[in-house]
């Protein structure tokens, strides 16, 4: 299969698998227990039909949107995600590279293997970072101040990490970052040369935000849940997430909230956003989908905050079925993570050309010319 033949997230996911080790491949594939969630993520929206209306003259498309005063070319941008360079060897600085072509946000991880600062030097879409609190208070305050110094736009903290889900796949593969060398992973690493060599042959692997601070899942190997369980800090609270919002002065965002009552406290603590997420179901299997929260939440808060629904994209539909529900933009990570690990820099920016056209297509076929004009009149539950 080449990068020609992908057409949707389903062929980036076949490529993507052809082209990584085992171990890594089901690192970005796999989620908690039993992956229920994680499925569930994305057929929340079979259960919501679209209704078209015609003869609206819709030749031209108006995709753009505004988000926590932030101008947006098209309503869908690439979440932080961690250890993007295990994937391919460009790593995030192709993942922001296209996400400049599109005119969208591009979010940077905590645990991400591109420095804040080489972003910011690199990269011109408005930038977003993911914070994990750490016990480490230093190291928490060296990355906010250090996005600050950077010029980053926005500052999602993620939520949702109390302690690391149990993700089985990750304990049947042995997978740890960076990648332990054990028989099973070079038998999987000889493979895959292409990847073993990109990945050994072009710079290694570091955790540049973290690297001045531990050790852990730096040069020495360890499992994500062991990292979450160990180093992020648990006794983080609405005070914490306030003080650093103050702190940080600029939009700021809370990513994982799923339930109306933490969706009005983050209102009240002076969140610009919310991402309605549940960490693509590598979190709490069993949890609801985003989708399926997200018209409770836009009904409490919509009018007082952004809301955006994280996860489960996979086709231009599933995002205007968000809009429709009054979300103001939507995210993902997998829909773009395949397409890095399948072909770098120019998969990303296929898989998002590939769902602008859809958007733009699907937006046409529904009689619409701009987004205000998606509304819950256009959607029928099943």
């Amino acid at each position: 299969m080449r990068l020609k033949h992908c057409h949707n997230t389903r062929d980036f996911r076949k490529l993507a698998r052809q082209r990584l080790p085992s171990p890594v491949f089901h690192y970005i594939d796999g989620a908690a227990d039993d992956e229920a969630t994680l499925k569930r993520n994305t057929e929340a929206y079979a259960s919501c039909d679209l209704v078209p209306n015609v003869l609206r003259g819709a030749e031209q498309v108006d995709l753009s949107t505004e988000l926590m005063g932030i101008k947006l070319d098209i309503p869908l941008f690439l979440s932080p995600t961690a250890l993007q360079k295990l994937f391919h060897h460009q790593g995030e600085m192709a993942v922001g590279k296209a996400a400049e072509k599109y005119g969208t946000l591009f979010g940077l991880s905590s645990l991400g293997t591109t420095s804040i600062e080489d972003i910011s030097r690199s990269i011109a879409t408005p930038k977003m970072f993911q914070l994990y609190v750490h016990k480490d208070k230093g190291l928490t305050q060296s990355m906010v101040d250090r996005c600050k110094a950077a010029g980053f736009d926005a500052m999602a903290l993620t939520v949702d990490t109390a302690v690391g889900g149990n993700r089985e796949r990750d304990l049947v593969t042995g997978f740890t970052v960076p990648p332990r060398l054990t028989l099973k992973s070079l038998l999987s690493f000889a493979c895959h040369p292409a990847w073993a060599l990109n990945y050994y042959l072009r710079g290694g692997f570091q955790l540049p935000q973290l690297r001045d601070y531990v050790s852990e899942g730096s040069s020495i190997p360890l499992s994500i849940a062991h990292y979450f369980n160990t180093m992020l800090d648990q006794s983080m609270n609405w005070q914490s997430a306030e003080d650093i919002a103050r702190y940080w002065g600029k939009p700021f965002v809370l990513k994982g909230v799923m339930s109306v009552e933490d969706a009005r406290k983050a209102v009240d603590i002076g969140a610009s956003a919310i991402m309605i997420s549940n960490h693509g179901g590598r979190q709490l299997d069993g949890s609801r989908s985003p989708f399926d929260q997200l018209a409770e939440i836009v009904d409490a808060v919509g009018d007082k905050i952004d809301v955006i629904c994280d996860g489960g994209i996979q086709r231009g539909t599933h995002v205007l079925k968000a809009l429709s529900l009054g979300a103001k933009a939507c995210s993902g990570g997998r829909l773009y993570l395949y397409a890095l690990a399948a072909a770098g820099q120019a998969g990303v920016e296929k898989a998002l050309g590939n769902l602008r056209s859809e958007m733009e297509r699907d937006m046409k076929l529904m009689g619409c010319k701009n987004l205000s004009e998606l509304n819950r009149s256009n959607l029928r539950f099943r």
